[in-house]
């Protein structure tokens, strides 16, 4: 792993993992919404949801790449289930691509402080 490659993967994971449980959170909040606000709440998960995708798409690029095109499709995975009006499925999805994130992140700043930069 190269040091810069490190450092911009830890810096989007970090950014992601807290996106994801934001929007976690947030279906939580939104199952207990009356019916006339669920699609606003809807609209607005989805377009995080999206920004989150973007990020992902940009670790994807800038840093280390394996597995990011798997932490993408749980996101995808996700949107579906949002868009498809279960939102309470995505919640399993958006969980495995946290963990995937973690692990990316994890390994990176492991490799950071091998390095002495953390």
């Amino acid at each position: 792993m190269e040091i810069n490659k490190a450092i911009m993967t830890f810096s989007q994971s970090e950014k992601i993992k807290a996106g994801l449980i934001w929007v976690t959170h947030t279906l939580d909040i939104l199952q207990s919404l009356p019916d006339g606000e669920k699609k606003g709440g809807q609209k607005i998960i989805q377009a995080i949801l999206n920004m989150i995708g973007h990020e992902t798409n940009l670790a994807r690029s800038v840093g280390e790449n394996g597995g990011w095109v798997e932490t993408e499709a749980c996101i995808d995975r996700a949107l579906i289930m949002i868009n498809s009006g279960i939102s309470e499925e995505a919640t399993a999805h958006l969980g495995m691509a946290l963990s995937k994130t973690t692990n990316f992140g994890q390994r990176s700043m492991s490799f950071l402080k091998e390095k002495g930069l953390l």
